[in-house]
C-alpha cells in the first residue's frame, strides 16, 4: 500500500477542484445541522449556493475562539450521534469542548495514520506513547487510533516518569517515541545520571509534539540541536490542534509539515482577514472537511506561520506549513520591539545552567508590556543575570527582567493541577 494518499500527489488544480466539491457538501451539511452556522448565514444574508470556489469562502465571516467559547454547544450538529467528548488544553483560556462521532474518530485515526507514515512510520514499528490518553485529551487518543489503524504496535506509557519510560524501552524495544521535545532532554539527563545506554537503545525516531524543534528556515532550533547533540535520533516535527482534528507532519526532508487536503481547506490571513501574499506570514485559518460532530468554517487558529508550495522530494505536492512563528494572542510589544515567546525560549534553551523556566508578561504602570522570566537553576555562575541579559540584547535588542527559583518549584508552576502539558508562558496583561 502506498503510504501517500493519491490526492496528496495531485496537481494544485486537481486538489482545488477536489476541495471545492467537498466544500459544497460541507456547506449543505452545516446549513442543515449547525445552529451556529445556520444563524450566521441568515444574519449575514449568505446564500450558500453562491459559494462554489475556495475564493468564495471569503464571503463567510471567520470563526474565532471567542465564538467557540460563547456559542460552544451551538456548533454541535443536530442528529450527530456523539461518541466521544474532548476538550482543548486551555493554554490561552478556558478549555473548549469538542464532540466527535464515530466517523470523526475514524477521520482522526486516518489523519494520524497518514501523518505518522509521512514521518516514515510503518506497521513494523512499535511506538512508545509519552503523552496522556485520559483527561479528555484528543492528541493521545488520536495517536493511539492512528497507530492501531496503521497496524503498528503501541505502548501507552503516558507522560513524565523518566525511570518508567526507560524501563519500558528496555523491556519492550519500541522503535519510535512520540513526545514533547523538552521532555526528551529530561529523558537524556536521567539516562546519563543513571548510566543508561540511551544512544544504543531501540528508539531510532522521535515524533516531536507540542513544541517546535525548527527555525523558520527549517534548520534545527536550539531545542532541536540540544537533542541531536546528545542523541543522534531522527527527529520529526508535527503540529496539530483539537479544533482541526488533523495534523501537519514532516517527512524525512524536514521542510515543513505536510497538508492533508482531504481533511482541511487552509487559508493564511492578515489582521483584516485578507489573504497574505505568497511567502508572507499569516494566521493559519482552517475549514474542516469530513467532520460530523463540530465542523468549522474559516476557523482562525491564532497561530502565525508561512506556507510553502514547491513540491517536496518525498513525492507529495501538497502545501507545507512552516514552524509556528508565534501565537497571535501571545505577541509582546516590549520596549519598541514586537516578539513572540518562542524567540525567548530559543535563547533560554541554549544556556546550559538554565534547567527550566517560565515567562510572564504583564502591563506596567505606563500601560506597556513588561517581561519577567524566572529560571530554574541550582548553581548559577557569577554575573549570570548580566550574561543572560547580554544574550537577549544580542539576539532581540532588548532584555527582560530575570529572577531565579529552584527547578523543582518551576516544574510545579509549569504543571498546575490537572494540566495535561507544561505551561511556560503566562499572560497577565490587563485586558480592556
Amino acid at each position: 500500500m502506498d503510504p501517500i494518499p493519491e490526492i496528496e500527489k495531485k496537481s494544485a488544480l486537481e486538489i482545488k477542484l477536489f476541495q471545492e466539491k467537498k466544500l459544497k457538501e460541507l456547506l449543505t451539511y452545516v446549513n442543515a445541522n449547525s445552529v451556529y452556522y445556520k444563524n450566521l448565514f441568515k444574519v449575514n444574508s449568505i446564500n450558500i449556493s453562491s459559494i462554489n470556489t475556495i475564493e468564495d469562502l471569503a464571503k463567510i465571516p471567520v470563526t474565532t475562539k471567542d465564538d467557540l467559547h460563547k456559542f460552544n454547544k451551538d456548533f454541535i450538529c443536530s442528529g450527530a450521534k456523539i461518541i466521544d467528548y474532548v476538550t482543548t488544553s486551555g493554554t490561552l483560556g478556558d478549555p473548549l469542548t469538542f464532540a466527535l462521532t464515530n466517523n470523526d474518530l475514524e477521520r482522526l485515526a486516518y489523519n494520524e495514520n497518514i501523518s505518522l507514515a509521512c514521518a516514515g512510520g510503518t506497521k513494523e514499528d512499535v511506538y512508545q506513547l509519552m503523552t496522556t490518553l485520559d483527561r479528555r485529551f484528543m492528541a493521545g487518543l488520536a495517536y493511539f487510533l492512528g497507530i492501531k489503524q496503521m497496524g503498528a504496535g503501541v505502548i501507552r506509557v503516558g507522560n513524565g516518569m523518566p525511570e518508567f519510560q526507560w524501563d519500558t524501552v528496555a523491556r519492550l524495544n519500541p522503535t519510535i517515541a512520540i513526545a514533547v521535545p523538552s521532555f526528551i532532554l529530561k529523558l537524556i539527563e536521567f539516562a546519563e545520571q543513571n548510566n543508561i545506554s540511551y544512544k544504543s537503545s531501540s528508539i531510532k525516531k522521535i515524533v516531536c509534539i507540542g513544541e517546535s524543534i525548527r527555525n523558520e528556515d527549517f534548520s534545527l532550533n536550539t531545542l532541536g540541536k540540544r537533542i541531536k547533540e546528545k542523541w543522534d535520533v531522527e527527529l520529526y516535527s508535527t503540529y496539530a490542534s483539537t479544533e482541526m482534528g488533523a495534523a501537519f507532519t514532516e517527512c524525512k526532508a524536514g521542510k515543513g509539515g505536510h497538508h492533508h487536503p482531504e481533511l482541511l481547506i487552509v487559508e493564511f490571513l492578515d489582521e483584516n482577514n485578507k489573504p497574505v501574499k505568497s511567502g508572507e506570514a499569516g494566521e493559519l485559518t482552517v475549514t474542516t472537511l469530513g467532520v460530523e460532530g463540530m465542523p468549522l468554517l474559516r476557523f482562525k487558529t491564532g497561530d502565525i506561520c508561512i506556507s510553502h508550495s514547491e513540491p517536496c522530494s518525498c513525492g507529495r505536492t501538497t502545501m507545507r506549513l512552516s514552524p509556528i512563528i508565534g501565537r497571535k494572542q501571545q505577541m509582546i510589544k516590549f520596549k519598541g520591539t514586537s516578539l513572540y515567546p518562542p524567540s525567548l525560549y530559543d535563547i533560554l534553551n541554549n544556556v546550559s545552567y538554565v534547567k527550566n523556566y517560565i515567562v510572564e508578561v504583564h502591563t506596567n504602570d505606563i500601560g506597556t508590556d513588561e517581561i519577567s522570566i524566572t529560571i530554574g537553576v541550582n548553581d548559577p555562575p557569577v554575573n549570570f543575570e548580566k550574561e543572560l541579559k547580554d544574550h537577549f540584547r544580542a539576539k532581540l535588542r532588548v532584555a527582560p527582567n530575570i529572577k531565579t527559583d529552584t527547578p523543582e518549584n518551576i516544574s510545579k508552576l509549569q504543571l498546575p493541577e490537572m494540566s495535561r502539558k507544561a505551561i511556560t508562558f503566562f499572560d497577565r496583561r490587563k485586558t480592556i
